[in-house]
């Protein structure tokens, strides 16, 4: 066998070289999505939402550590928050945070991640986001965050509180919704969408509908209790009311079976009573005695 010269091993390195950077290359431009959520990193939720996605992009998991529920859009500021690496989820990169959901997308975006990613997503919820849900959840919260900062964001939510709930049809609508954005080149960077699936097998479920919100509250009732030293407390318990009959809303049709897809704004203003208020009232303050 002839030993191989310079000439050769020169062209092996240059090869070797290529290759690599090609590689490279690739990862760079693989999609990045940050994928976080109220319910804490153990959650089985937060590794459904993982499982079904994680060979679409580079996926990095910041969760909080413990169950945020209802905490809404709130951050923390009266104390130092802690962030902590964790091996939970196989090759995936994955971080605890102290905080509030809201908190998890504000450190990874700040501190954690080199650029911002592709999409947020935010989930798998236990238990409804839909109607008035939107308020007070904070899987969705830190999905509006994320869309605040110029991220897509989905929030996904299965009609099911329980630990033990089946999250086989929740991951198949999850990853056909990640697929379809990510193979959206001109999506709008603020974009945020309410996901909410119902519960059962795939075959059960009647379809996808783009909704509205529904108009509809919960009715709250304080249980009022007392302690072994004769103090008060409360549980907060009620009953959710919808007051909207349309077809087109998110509570029709999750109980017709149907996955609601609502596209959540994050401008709050009321364009109706702004109108409304600028003819009746914008000349007339300055002019007027009280």
């Amino acid at each position: 066998m002839q030993e191989a010269g310079p000439h050769f091993s020169f062209r092996l390195i240059l090869f070797t070289f290529v290759i690599q950077n090609h590689t490279m290359a690739d990862n760079t431009n693989r999609p990045i999505i940050l994928i976080t959520n109220d319910d804490g990193v153990t959650a089985p939720g937060i590794h459904n939402l993982v499982e079904a996605v994680k060979d679409l992009g580079d996926i990095i998991v910041v969760a909080p550590d413990k169950p945020q529920s209802g905490m809404g859009h709130a951050i923390t500021i009266g104390h130092p928050l802690r962030m902590n690496k964790v091996k939970i989820f196989e090759e995936v990169e994955s971080w605890q945070i102290t905080g509030t959901p809201v908190d998890c997308v504000k450190l990874a975006v700040d501190k954690l991640l080199k650029r911002k990613p592709d999409l947020c997503l935010s989930g798998i919820n236990h238990g409804p986001n839909h109607s008035i849900n939107v308020i007070y959840s904070g899987t969705m919260s830190a999905a509006m965050e994320a869309a605040i900062e110029g991220i897509p964001s989905v929030g996904f939510s299965l009609m099911d509180h329980s630990m033990e709930a089946d999250f086989a049809a929740a991951r198949i609508i999850a990853r056909q919704i990640v697929s379809k954005l990510l193979a959206t080149p001109d999506k709008d960077k603020h974009m945020l969408l309410n996901v909410n699936i119902p519960c059962g097998e795939i075959e059960l479920i009647a379809g996808v509908k783009i909704c509205r919100q529904a108009y509809a509250k919960y009715q709250e009732d304080f249980d009022e209790r007392r302690d072994p030293r004769g103090g008060k407390y409360y549980w907060l318990t009620g009953e959710f009311v919808n007051m909207d009959k349309g077809e087109d809303t998110d509570v029709w049709a999750l109980n017709h079976n149907f996955v609601s897809i609502v596209p959540v704004s994050i401008d709050f203003t009321n364009y109706t009573l702004k109108k409304q208020l600028e003819e009746k009232w914008s000349k007339t303050f300055l002019n007027e005695t009280v």
